[in-house]
């Protein structure tokens, strides 16, 4: 497993770093929002057939381009006296109505409509956060976020495996211990207090700021974890895919990277600026 993990960080860490690297979306090359918009996809892919909603394809084909609209939002802005997110938001609630009156089946539709709704706000209008940090604070600014919660994730799987004793929820997630968690409020600390170092990707942070972050993150991080392991305890699987050998699906990868993103999105927008 150790092995799978770590040839898998090989090729997914080096991509994701080019990737907001050399993106420049002022300047209509937006390689982080494509990247962003692939996992995006994928882990729809992986949400509808976790939840039984790929079996009606109308509904997953919908909620799947939906989730890709959220996703590449933060790009766009329309003279409009309404914002786009709004449009996005009663789009997702209407089309999904709108598209079952025409389906033959007719039992269990709440049901269908509720996961096609939850698929497209969960990954599509959480990941545009992420989107959005990259475009609005910057480069560095996305990369305190991926890599202070990649920290996180990193100090608690170690430490939790090497002494945690003590069950944070063992009906969700029996490998979690309140080892692994302190450990990964501890990684992300020292991740965010890199950002204040005299480097080239240093930020407006002060060290106390820096360790308010790092907890918020890893606080925010594994709950994101905790929460898609409720999805996939309600929906009877161990893991969400096999497309990233060591950590299971798209979705096992980016559950806590979804709320860490909102996190230090807020963070820059009500601290910062």
């Amino acid at each position: 497993m150790l092995k799978k993990r770590l040839l898998t960080a090989l090729w997914g860490i080096p991509l994701v770093i080019a990737a907001v690297w050399f993106s420049q979306p002022e300047y209509s090359f937006p390689a982080f929002t494509i990247l962003a918009a692939v996992a995006g996809l994928l882990g729809a892919v992986e949400f509808y057939r976790m939840v039984g909603i790929s079996k009606v394809v109308p509904l997953a084909v919908l909620g799947t381009l939906l989730t890709l609209l959220f996703i590449i939002y933060p790009h766009f802005h329309f003279g409009l006296n309404v914002s786009v997110i709004s449009l996005l938001v009663t789009a997702a609630v209407i089309l999904p109505l709108v598209l079952m009156i025409f389906l033959p089946k007719q039992e269990g539709l709440f049901r269908l409509w509720a996961w096609t709704l939850t698929g497209v706000l969960y990954l599509g209008w959480l990941i545009s956060y992420l989107v959005a940090l990259r475009i609005e604070a910057g480069r560095d600014w996305l990369f305190l976020a991926l890599f202070a919660t990649f920290g996180s994730d990193t100090a608690a799987y170690f430490v939790g495996k090497a002494i945690g004793r003590h069950k944070m929820a063992p009906s969700i997630s029996p490998g979690k211990t309140w080892e692994g968690a302190v450990a990964g409020l501890v990684g992300a600390v020292i991740v965010c207090y890199l950002f204040t170092l005299n480097t080239p990707f240093r930020l407006p942070l002060s060290i106390l700021e820096a360790v308010i972050l790092g907890v918020v993150v890893s606080i925010f991080g594994q709950l994101g974890d905790l929460a898609e392991s409720v999805l996939k305890r309600g929906s009877g699987v161990k893991d969400s895919g096999v497309i990233m050998p060591g950590h299971g699906g798209i979705l096992d990868r980016l559950d806590s990277i979804l709320f860490a993103g909102i996190a230090v999105y807020l963070f820059y927008m009500i601290v910062i600026l």
